[in-house]
């Protein structure tokens, strides 16, 4: 029904996204400060002691080894593999979808009367509940309440199912969204089987309703949005807007036709009497509102490689949030991670790697203004507020999602895996790095320099425990993401990466 209709927050996987494989580009200034030997643990006492009058690099473990190396693939365990594919995601959609598939069968079977007589409200209810899922301000205030009243106090175990609930919300949206256009595609044939008393344009418009709730729909499958983002883009907004334009006509058609005296009730008071009206009320309120914020701003954009763009924008941000920028007001919006220094910083930053048109169009005609919605959305670093101590590990273009998190709060430990990522990323990134992340809680690992990729898993178990973390947040790649979360799961850490698949 509009851009916010989808299968899981494509823009947070983008924007969240980063690559294991060797880049072009490193912040080599390791010398002064060793950090403890990795088989050496550190109470959080004696590591909040630690005084250190440098900022350059930090490794945990020195030159790498053959043994740093990962030789074979590791073997991971059904239960494991099952424990991440069935995560809360998928149980809140299993949950919406089949608690709405149960009253439709009821319903069906006419063990349900209200879903038969009032099948157009529970329609826009789970279109209503399914745009208020994504809906910038809404989850703003969501984890703004989290953060606030649940910051480090309670059990781990609740802390880390709040980060799991704000994460995977998208569960909800998706099964409220294709239940809503199952029991849409329930009434249309319930009309059908009516036509004695339903008047034409109730049926006409009911299926061309159908229709543009189904392709804006279909539009947001992962195959679709992860190959065809353009594609993805355009048609779940726009066909998805077309779609609420027609949802309002059916909706008023259908409420002011009496099939019994089939006659037309053009009275407005008896209009808003109905349920459904006000449902989509709210639903055109949702999806409007995130526009209201659309702005076009100045912006200058730092060159260091021909892989990256670093765009610079005025006035600082909160860790944890993203961003969505188009080169128009209306056109496809793409989500990058915020580096910031915190609130009252002169600027904040978006890290762009070079990977679609977009983004290549940023490095060869450097705009001088960029269309933003003022409201940034809040990812699962916004989360990090809830824990005593973290790491954030992250590779490549994921450090633009990872950074804020590690120089807003002394308590996140960086782990930062690429190649020659000076070179790569430029002076502004190696900056807020070494003038704000102490040497020892950061990592940074060159792949070029060392001869290739750490073995990751021992690199995280080491700072894991160094650190005494209590969670750990990855931003990378498919594969990589998947080898850590699988790394992490077998080893009980507990851990939360990108989104991938929904």
């Amino acid at each position: 029904m509009s851009q916010e209709i989808r299968g899981h927050p494509q823009a947070l996987i983008d924007a969240e996204k980063g690559t294991l494989d060797p880049l072009p580009g490193s912040l080599s200034h390791s010398k002064d400060v060793k950090p403890p030997p990795s088989d050496v643990l550190l109470s959080s006492k004696e590591k909040d002691a630690l005084v250190t009058t440098t900022t350059q690099e930090v490794i945990l473990s020195a030159k790498p080894t053959a043994s740093s190396v990962p030789k074979s693939k590791r073997v991971v365990s059904r239960w494991t593999l099952w424990n991440l594919w069935f995560n809360t995601y998928r149980k809140f959609f299993t949950f919406t979808f089949g608690l709405n598939m149960i009253g439709l069968v009821l319903a069906a079977s006419g063990h349900f009367p209200y879903g038969v007589k009032y099948s157009g409200t529970i329609v826009v209810a789970n279109f209503n509940f399914a745009i208020l899922m994504r809906n910038e301000v809404f989850g703003r205030f969501l984890y703004l309440f989290v953060n606030t009243c649940f910051a480090k106090w309670p059990p781990l175990w609740f802390r880390l199912g709040c980060t799991s609930v704000l994460q995977h919300l998208g569960g909800i949206h998706s099964g409220c969204a294709l239940s809503g256009v199952i029991w849409l595609l329930f009434k249309v044939v319930n009309n059908f089987r009516k036509l004695n008393v339903t008047h034409d344009a109730v049926l006409v418009m009911g299926v061309i309703t159908n229709l543009t709730v189904m392709i804006s729909a279909l539009s947001a499958f992962p195959w679709v949005r992860n190959t065809h983002h353009n594609v993805f883009e355009r048609h779940h907004r726009f066909v998805g807007w077309l779609g609420l334009i027609c949802t309002w006509v059916f909706v008023i058609l259908g409420d002011t036709y009496d099939p019994v005296t089939r006659s037309w009730n053009l009275s407005g008071v008896d209009l808003i009497h109905h349920q459904d009206f006000w449902f989509t009320m709210g639903m055109t309120i949702f999806i409007a509102l995130p526009w209201f914020f659309v702005r076009e701003v100045p912006i200058d954009i730092e060159l260091p490689s021909p892989k990256v763009a670093i765009i610079r924008f005025k006035r600082g941000m909160q860790q944890g949030l993203l961003g969505r920028i188009s080169r128009s007001s209306i056109m496809e919006y793409h989500a990058f991670g915020i580096v910031s220094e915190g609130r009252h910083a002169k600027y904040h930053y978006m890290i762009a790697g070079v990977q679609g048109d977009f983004t290549r169009g940023l490095v060869q005609n450097p705009p001088k203004t960029i269309w933003t919605r003022e409201l940034k959305f809040a990812g699962v670093s916004n989360t990090s507020t809830l824990y005593k101590r973290g790491i954030r590990i992250c590779t490549g273009t994921g450090i633009g999602a990872a950074l804020s998190t590690c120089l807003q709060s002394p308590d996140w430990y960086l782990i930062w895996i690429g190649s020659e990522q000076e070179k790569t990323f430029g002076p502004t990134i190696s900056r807020l790095i070494h003038d704000n992340i102490e040497p020892e809680r950061l990592t940074l690992w060159d792949s070029k320099a060392r001869g290739g990729r750490p073995d990751t898993m021992k690199l995280l178990k080491e700072a894991y425990h160094y650190w005494d973390a209590e969670v750990v947040f990855i931003t990378s790649n498919y594969i990589g993401n998947s080898e850590i979360m699988q790394g992490c799961k077998e080893a009980g850490i507990p851990c939360f990466g990108t989104l991938w698949d929904f």
